[in-house]
């Protein structure tokens, strides 16, 4: 349930708006810049503010934590965040609804693409050992699971997932960089719609910057952030081709 009224940050009471600010700032540690760490957090909104820790971290650079109370709040009752809408399901009723509803292996395709080389996100969906204890794909009987790995261009993924006849396609983007997360993911989406093929598959987009209002935004049919399981992903999967074949009769 959501507050009725605007919430503030909770520090050492309910209400009191108590935040700690980390920086770095290109002076030597001393009483000086003790006093412009202070003026600092003050310029961003903190009211009274303690410099907890100012320790050199490279000559003649300062890391500060600075305690203070902010005066801003945050009407919860105004935010609407697109969430990704699945049931949560066990590996075992996933399996079933696979077996029962649909009748066949379920194809998924993953890489990290561009100039991605970071296969963490990837590998814990697809890969047997998976993520927390949660199993990947690989795993499944219902489902036949290819990845592709790192450094994996758009052309050669959208390629080789057409000729497998792939339900979906996973894509992780870890490296952020002049949002070059934005432009590469946009990219895959602009070349399988050019194909003539985006309506015969599942685009998924996954990474630590990534949630699903900004893979709708791209795209993409889904969004997965960080702490996503394997089996949240496989749900998904599962449940989009189950609407997809009924919808076809």
């Amino acid at each position: 349930m959501n507050p009725k009224q605007p919430i503030r940050a909770y520090g050492d009471r309910h209400g009191d708006g108590m935040i700690q600010l980390s920086f770095v700032l290109p002076i030597a540690p001393s009483p000086r810049a003790r006093e412009a760490a202070k003026r600092f957090a003050e310029a961003h909104g903190l009211v009274d503010p303690l410099v907890a820790t100012m320790e050199e971290c490279a000559e003649n650079y300062a890391f500060f934590v600075v305690y203070g109370s902010s005066k801003h709040s945050v009407d919860i009752g105004s935010i609407e965040v697109p969430e990704v809408s699945t049931a949560s399901r066990t590996r075992e009723e996933i399996e079933e609804l696979i077996k029962k509803d649909i009748g066949r292996k379920l194809v998924v395709v993953g890489a990290c693409t561009g100039s991605d080389a970071h296969t963490v996100g990837i590998d814990a969906i697809l890969n047997y050992k998976g993520y927390a204890g949660d199993k990947g794909l690989e795993s499944y009987k219902g489902f036949e699971a290819y990845n592709l790995g790192a450094q994996v261009e758009n052309d050669q993924l959208a390629a080789r997932a057409r000729g497998l006849s792939a339900d979906a396609i996973l894509v992780s983007q870890v490296i952020t960089q002049r949002n070059c997360h934005k432009d590469n993911s946009r990219a895959l989406v602009d070349l399988i719609e050019r194909q003539g093929w985006r309506e015969q598959v599942l685009l998924l987009l996954g990474g630590p910057r990534i949630d699903h209002k900004l893979a709708l935004e791209l795209g993409f049919d889904a969004g997965f952030g960080p702490g996503t399981k394997p089996a949240e992903v496989a749900s998904f999967i599962a449940e989009r081709v189950r609407e997809r074949t009924k919808a076809r009769g």
